[in-house]
Parts: structure tokens; C-alpha cells; sequence
């Protein structure tokens, strides 16, 4: 029996010449009206009508943020995919880097202020904890195209074999750790550290929050920086760290000064055990939350795990979403609006995951699949659908349905050491070297005759 089947595709996109402009259904999230606000406010308006109209080159380049691996051309082509009886512009790869040299930074800066922060409503485990939103802040390395250009700005990493072969950027972002999204972003030249960048996340912090730091931020004047927006502390300090003990607590914890700052110190030992054997670390915690009834000290030590959460978002921005990719732009300039994109990309991914996720309070975060998300909107950009909303408002959306549709199982403790599962080099390293995962358990102690 032979049987024909006819398939139509309507899409609903701006008129003329700005109909390249879209996002997909994350057009939902950053409108049109939002990308015009910030292209006004940034004087990057255009003057006259062009086949590149700036609201569709801002949706350009946070498009390439979901297309990392082929040139503009080729991102272009996968915008105007699902418009194909629209009569849509073919530029030249010139005049698209003209045009995105015509927009800046600034615009998608002031987008990704607009689009920064916790998601509303979100209680869930990891978010919250004891009415506080639980953050953290770390830093990570990008690399970016070696030219001569960004050679002015950026360095190569250092490395035992001579220098890594692309200069990079460090980027430090503050996440809220129950749903990953990202609350603030500073970035720059390695030849800053780490503590050096931090203080810009200060002016995102406010009373009702908790920042969990790793032992590198434990610095006087970044702690009091923290303190004074009447956010809380929870840091790691270096095990040879001399603090003062001003009163011992009933349990084990003991009150102490750092600087200016008083803080509550716990001295713990966490024991990790598989069917390989066991293995025990010495932790020494500081927080500026004192009361000793209020914020137990174990409660604090499990919280502090959550920090783990800001690796997972850089695994998922720099793995997941750019594959592992050197960044494009070929001068300091095009790396910030670059940088920028990619941030606010990957914060709408998160949104919209989050969004979802909210609508089924027994459903954790955690169990939502970026990987999902991540396709699936790529899938409705070249097919634009979802820009608009029907005339009944669908909360959740195809990426909603899709990752909820498809939860990734719960989280199991896990370890193994910190080595590669498949080594780069073809040579074996010294040794044996066992790359397995085992499950584990996880017992924590806390000391209470510790000397300081």
C-alpha cells in the first residue's frame, strides 16, 4: 500500500528583516523587547533599517554561544533553518563581523545584568538552607584564540611542558547552588588572581545568603567585604592557619576572630570508605553564623559539599556547551561580548530548566539534564519554534517537558581519585593508576582538642 504523508511548519517570528532574530523558545526568556532595552540603553540602536538589524545580531551571537563548534556563516544558516518562506538576507562572514563589531560588549553586558540571579521561587534541597540561599563562588580558566590581539592582553598558562599552547582568561562566577544558576560573573587576565576578582561578586550579595569559599578565598579583607553586604561565610581554612580560641562551644566548635570578623572554627576529620579501602582528610571550617544551636556544626560541614555545585557549572559551560572549544574572537574586545554570551546563554538554559523543575516540588534541580536542555533548545532554534506563546501561556515548554520527561537519576556518593579517564598522552603515567569509580560512604567527625 503506498501512503504519502504531508507535514506543515508555521512559524511565528518578527516581521521583515528581523526575523533572524530569535532564540528559539528561549526567546521566551529573552524577548525582544529586553534586547531592545539594552541596545537603547547602550546607544547600539541602529540608524537605519539593515539587512543585520542590532537585535538580531545580539541573537547571533547568543545563538554561536549554542553553536560553538562552526563559524558565523553557519550559525546564521541554522537561524533562518526554519524561516524558508521568508525571504531572509545572506550575508558575508565581513559583514557579519562588522556587524558584531557595530554592537560591542555593552549591550550583552547590561543582558546578562538583566538576566543574572537566583530563580524566583525555587525552594528546594540545596537552594535554601535554614532560610539562607546557599552560593558559592569559584574561578575557572578559558582559553581563547592565540592572535596577536589578544597576545597584548592575555597569557599563555604556565605548564610543565613549556606554556599551554592558547592564552587564557580566568572567570569567576557566584552561583546559587540548588539550581546553578549564575547570580554574578567577573573575568580577566590570569596575571590577576583569583582574590584579586572576587570582590566584584560583593555588590550581588545581600542579608539572606551564605557564600561557600574554597581555602584560596579565605583573605581578611575579602571576608569583612562579604560580612558588610550582611551576607553569611562559609570558608575553608588552610589547616596551618593559627586562629585564636575565645570560647569553646558544647559542639566541638569554638569561637575565633579573622580580622575584624568573628567566626565559629570546626576542626572535622571526613573519613570516605569503598570496598577499596578508606581514606581521611582533616577540614578546618570558618563561618560567620556564631550560634552553635542554631546552625549545628555537622549541619555546616554537610553544607559545605554543596560548594561542588559551582564545578559542576563549569563543567557544564565549558564541556558540555562549548565542547571543550578554544573561544573564537580573535581580539580582546570580541572575547568579552563572546564571554558575555556565552554567560547569558547558559543562564536562560538554566532558567528554563529551573522553571520546569518548579512545577514539581518533590523534583530536585539536580536530576534535570543540562545535556537535555541544551539540545532541545538547539533543536527549536533551527526550527524557531516556540518564539512566541500560544494564547494559552505554557509555563513549562517543550525544554520543560523534555528534561522532565527524561530526570537523570538520583545523585549516589561516588569517588575516585582526580585523574583523567581516558589520558590524553599515548604513554602510560608512572605507575598504576586507577581510574574506577566506587561507591562510597561518608562519615564525618568532628574534633574537639584540635591545637590552633
Amino acid at each position: 500500500m503506498n501512503a504519502e504523508s504531508v507535514t506543515s511548519h508555521e512559524v511565528a517570528v518578527a516581521a521583515g528583516r528581523f526575523a533572524p532574530g530569535h532564540l528559539g523558545e528561549l526567546t521566551r526568556i529573552v524577548p525582544f523587547e529586553m534586547v531592545d532595552e539594552v541596545l537603547a540603553e547602550a546607544g547600539r540602536t541602529q540608524q537605519r533599517i539593515r539587512d543585520l538589524p542590532s537585535r538580531v545580531v545580539v541573537y547571533l551571537l547568543l545563538a554561536g554561544a549554542l553553536f560553538p563548534g562552526i563559524g558565523w556563516q553557519q550559525v546564521w544558516q541554522r537561524l533562518t533553518a526554519g524561516l524558508e518562506r521568508l525571504e531572509t538576507a545572506t550575508p558575508t562572514a565581513g559583514a557579519l563581523a562588522q556587524a558584531r563589531r557595530r554592537v560591542g560588549t555593552e549591550p550583552l553586558r547590561r543582558l546578562f545584568d538583566l538576566l543574572r540571579g537566583p530563580a524566583g521561587g525555587v525552594a528546594t534541597v540545596g537552594a535554601w538552607w535554614r532560610g539562607l540561599l546557599v552560593c558559592a563562588v569559584d574561578g575557572t580558566l578559558m582559553a581563547i584564540p592565540d592572535s596577536p590581539a589578544n597576545q597584548t592582553e592575555f597569557v599563555r598558562h604556565r605548564c610543565n611542558n613549556g606554556g599551554a599552547g592558547y592564552p587564557s582568561l580566568r572567570l569567576l562566577v557566584l552561583v546559587s547552588c540548588g539550581t546553578r544558576t549564575v547570580l554574578d560573573a567577573v573575568f580577566g587576565p590570569t596575571t590577576n588572581g583569583e582574590t584579586s576578582y572576587a570582590p566584584g561578586l560583593v555588590r550581588s550579595l545581600r542579608e539572606g545568603m551564605i557564600v561557600l569559599l574554597d581555602r584560596n578565598f579565605a583573605v581578611q579583607a575579602l571576608v569583612e567585604a562579604v560580612t558588610g553586604t550582611g551576607a553569611h561565610v562559609l570558608v575553608r581554612v588552610k589547616e596551618h592557619r593559627r586562629l585564636p580560641v575565645l570560647e569553646r562551644f558544647p559542639d566541638g566548635s569554638y569561637l575565633s576572630r579573622l580580622g575584624a570578623v568573628a567566626v565559629r572554627v570546626i576542626d572535622c576529620e571526613i573519613t570516605v570508605s569503598t570496598s577499596q579501602g578508606r581514606r581521611t582528610g582533616a577540614y578546618r571550617l570558618a563561618t560567620t553564623l556564631t550560634g552553635c544551636h542554631t546552625h549545628p556544626a555537622a549541619e555546616l560541614i554537610r553544607l559545605y559539599h554543596e560548594r561542588w555545585e559551582v564545578e559542576t557549572s563549569y563543567l557544564e559551560i565549558k564541556s558540555t556547551l562549548l565542547g571543550g572549544r578554544v573561544l573564537r574572537a580573535r581580539t580582546p574586545a570580541g572575547v568579552a561580548q563572546e564571554v558575555f554570551a556565552l554567560l547569558v546563554t547558559y543562564q536562560v538554559l538554566r532558567l528554563a530548566m529551573a522553571d520546569a523543575t518548579g512545577t514539581r516540588p518533590d523534583t530536585d534541580p539536580d536530576r534535570a539534564s543540562f545535556s537535555i536542555a541544551l539540545n532541545t533548545a538547539r533543536d527549536l532554534l533551527v526550527q524557531a519554534a516556540g518564539v512566541f506563546n500560544d494564547t494559552v501561556i505554557d509555563l513549562v515548554g517543550t525544554i520543560g517537558r523534555r528534561v522532565l520527561a527524561d530526570p537523570m537519576p538520583d545523585r549516589r556518593i561516588r569517588t575516585r581519585p582526580r585523574v583523567v579517564k581516558r589520558a590524553i598522552s599515548k604513554y602510560n603515567a608512572r605507575g598504576t593508576v586507577d581510574r574506577t569509580s566506587y561507591k562510597a560512604t561518608i562519615s564525618i567527625g568532628i574534633l574537639t582538642n584540635r591545637t590552633t
